[in-house]
Order: structure tokens, then sequence, then C-alpha cells
């Protein structure tokens, strides 16, 4: 989750100067690792109910304002149409910031 975002941040920004690079793979990968944020804090919230972890309230609010993160990221992009690759790639960043910190804080 964290390197992918990266990725798909990085490669967003890139898209944003170069032409050649906004192809349909970049909006592919960006859902593959959106919808993994999902999966992760799901995966995350079973492990804690279904075998009473324990696990610091950090780290979950992390994940749970990743979950956010996506959502308005999602929200906005009718809004900033002309904007697109710099929101998702600003964006991706700031998930992948967020997948650190839960990850140094858990």
């Amino acid at each position: 989750m964290i390197v992918g975002n990266g990725l798909a941040g990085l490669w967003a920004l890139a898209a944003h100067r170069v032409v050649g690079l906004r192809t349909r793979a970049l909006w592919w990968f960006t859902v593959i690792v959106e919808v993994a944020v999902f999966v992760q804090v799901a995966l995350g919230v079973g492990m804690v109910s279904g075998q009473k972890r324990p696990v610091d309230q950090f780290h979950m609010f992390y994940g749970f304002v990743a979950i956010i993160a996506v959502g308005i990221l999602y929200s906005y992009r009718q809004q900033l149409r002309h904007r697109q690759y710099l929101l998702y790639g600003f964006g991706g960043l700031f998930v992948m910031g967020l997948g650190i910190r839960a990850l140094l804080v858990g």
C-alpha cells in the first residue's frame, strides 16, 4: 500500500508534465492501490475484532484517515478535472505518508 501509492502519486505528478505518461494504465494502477487501502484496513479490522489483537489507537486512526483521504480524492475528481493529475499525484503521496505514519506508530 505504501509503495504502490507512492509510485502512483509520482507517476501522476510526472504525467502532469509529460503527456506521454497519461495512459489508461496510470488510472488502473491508481485504482488498484487505492482499493488496497480498503483491503488493508478491512484485514486489520478483522484481525483486531476476530483475534482480539492489541493495536495502537493511532495506528487505527491513520488507517481510517487513509480511507477518508481516498474518498476525498474520488469526490473531487470532477471539480478538479483540469488539475486531475496533480490531485491524484499529491493525493497518492499523502496516502503513502499516512501509511508510513501508521507503520511507525503501530
